[in-house]
């Protein structure tokens, strides 16, 4: 703990959230924690040899007890709520989220009664875009989130509870509008984005090339298309379309050089100041995104570090932002986009300088871009891959590749969209850079899209649990020493470590395969019926069900979750009463 300690603090409060979420300890256990918190930071004052030595355990009960008391106050309830029905709100709207092919959707806040409440607002697609500068009144049809019907379902429901989001409206197309007055400084700014994303739709380029710039600099992917969306998840470089700690990182290095260059030496830490600054409001302008925040966070301890002439630490930086994080929300710590993000870059601390050495003399500065860009980038893959087969279950070997072509030209990328926005932004035209850009853009996506049809190196539906991820991250901690010093030691425990996760997975694996199970699903008003018998299982859905949509949303999560080798599908009609699957008859009525 004397070197780390700080991250070893924030990991026990991290703990201490999960297990108050895990086991919700009731108001008298909160104030009982409550009180044993207060007694260990008494008993720090004190100075004996005794109370010496035991410091760094209570500091980290301290921290345990913290996340606990915290995400015992920052957990939402949904309790006496009313049931669905239809009737007319007053709403703004909040965030605008993705659409789909029938739907805009929208998170607002409107009036339950006396009090607001936040809502999940469906829209029909061909209705105008709503803005922060209106109130809206409408007709809407208001119901709860259903909880997932099996234990292989996302649990949306959940995940709108943890955002205090408990309704969702369906709305008509009739919508009537009025002026604001009170809007809050937040909401000018978001309106501020949404007025420079509207220019952005009127600039003259092709809509996909308007949709990555909208994604790559404003963090907006609410209109991008599915095929592109697509592409990019197959090919391993969503990182690039989102945005991350390597957009933040590059805007603030532009942002410095051009200081730099106007002034003079003795001035240099103002210039880090002030780049420090610009980014925050980047950060405020784009709306704080866990990746965002994180960086953001980051580069300001570290350069806090410079500025007082001591030794950044990159662990400090990361802890001390995670914390702030989870002390204003403790429910951060469940998004995937979190957990995703500071993995990563324990993963680029673990393994980057390791994997560097085995890459050719960095003598001048372009070999020092590539190669530290794919070191850094087979770093993050590797740190982050546990998490990806578990939240995902999908993996292409091509991303390696494609991040290796792809990332070292982000620099470029990140900045010309940089200077393509401000321009948009400012309301002037520069018609040969659009075109540029148009081009250059148009270029990028017809590679993605081709590293994405290697569908040979592409596998989804991999099946994956928490004892296998942490086994995983076993391997990956042992995996740095096998790098650094390949030898006896270190190359057998190595070994070790994927030999019990592969009698983990076999284990696993041979249960599953003993169950046998009959399921009905329910999804968009039709049934679904499967049965399942060892590695095999066989779905029943009637005609007029939408095929690629229950194979997204019901057979390849069940295909994962049961560890399954082969699925098959059939169509059967409504008159149907039975269905017979290896000579066993199954009543479905």
């Amino acid at each position: 703990m004397s070197r780390q300690p700080l991250l070893i603090l924030v990991i026990c409060f991290i703990l201490g959230i999960f297990f108050q979420d895990q086991f919700s300890l009731n108001d008298s256990s909160i104030y009982a924690i409550i009180g044993c918190c207060l007694l260990i930071l008494i008993l720090n004052f004190f100075q004996s040899y005794f109370l010496h030595r035991l410091r760094p355990v209570c500091s980290g009960l301290l921290f345990f007890g913290l996340g606990i008391i915290l995400h015992f106050f920052n957990s939402f309830s949904n309790e006496n709520f009313p049931a669905s029905s239809k009737e007319t709100i007053l709403f703004k709207i909040s965030r605008k989220l993705n659409s789909n092919e029938k739907n805009k959707k929208y998170e607002i806040v409107f009036q339950v009664g006396k009090e607001n409440s936040n809502a999940i607002l469906y829209i029909p697609v061909k209705h105008k875009e709503l803005d922060f500068n209106h109130y809206y009144k409408t007709l809407a049809y208001i119901t709860l989130p259903k909880s997932p019907q099996h234990d292989f379902q996302f649990d949306y429901a959940g995940y709108l509870k943890r955002k205090n989001i408990h309704y969702q409206c369906y709305a008509n197309d009739s919508v009537f509008s009025a002026v604001r007055n009170d809007l809050s400084l937040n909401e000018k700014i978001l309106q501020k984005r949404l007025d420079v994303l509207q220019s952005i739709d009127r600039a003259e380029m092709s809509v996909q090339t308007k949709e990555f710039l909208k994604g790559i600099i404003l963090a907006d992917r609410t209109e991008t298309d599915a095929q592109t969306v697509k592409d990019f998840n197959v090919s391993g470089l969503v990182h690039f379309l989102a945005i991350s700690g390597t957009h933040i990182v590059v805007i603030f290095g532009l942002f410095y050089f051009l200081l730099t260059r106007f002034l003079p030496l003795r001035y240099r830490k103002y210039a880090i100041i002030s780049s420090l600054g610009f980014i925050w409001l980047f950060a405020i302008f784009i709306g704080f995104g866990n990746s965002v925040l994180r960086s953001c966070i980051m580069l300001t301890v570290y350069f806090i570090y410079v500025l007082l002439q001591r030794k950044p630490d990159v662990l400090h930086s990361l802890a001390l932002s995670g914390f702030i994080i989870l002390i204003f929300d403790t429910q951060q710590v469940f998004e995937v986009g979190f957990q995703l993000s500071f993995v990563a870059v324990l993963g680029i601390f673990w393994l980057n300088q390791p994997i560097l050495r085995y890459f050719p003399k960095q003598d001048h500065y372009l070999k020092k871009l590539i190669f530290n860009t794919a070191s850094i980038s087979v770093s993050a893959q590797l740190a982050t891959l546990p998490l990806v087969l578990y939240y995902f279950h999908q993996f292409s070997f091509v991303s390696i590749i494609a991040n290796l072509v792809i990332v070292p030209f982000s620099e470029i990328i990140i900045v010309f969209s940089f200077l393509m926005t401000a321009l948009i932004a400012f309301d002037l035209d520069f018609r040969f850079l659009s075109m540029i850009y148009d081009f250059i853009i148009r270029i990028l996506l017809k590679c993605i899209h081709w590293f994405a049809g290697f569908d040979r190196v592409f596998f989804e539906n991999i099946a994956m649990n928490m004892v296998e991820v942490g086994c995983l991250f076993v391997v990956l901690y042992l995996l740095r020493f096998a790098v650094l010093k390949f030898d006896t030691k270190n190359s057998i425990r190595l070994i070790l470590g994927l030999l019990v996760f592969s009698i983990l997975r076999t284990g696993f694996d041979f249960i599953e395969t003993r169950e046998m199970e009959f399921l009905v699903h329910n999804f968009n008003r039709h049934k679904i019926f499967s049965v399942k018998k060892g590695v095999n299982a066989c779905f029943w859905i009637e005609h007029s069900s939408d095929k690629e949509k229950i194979i997204r949303y019901i057979v390849n999560p069940y295909h994962s979750s049961r560890r399954l080798h082969h699925t098959e599908i059939k169509i059967f009609p409504a008159s149907a009463q039975k269905v017979v699957y290896n000579g066993k008859i199954y009543n479905i009525k």
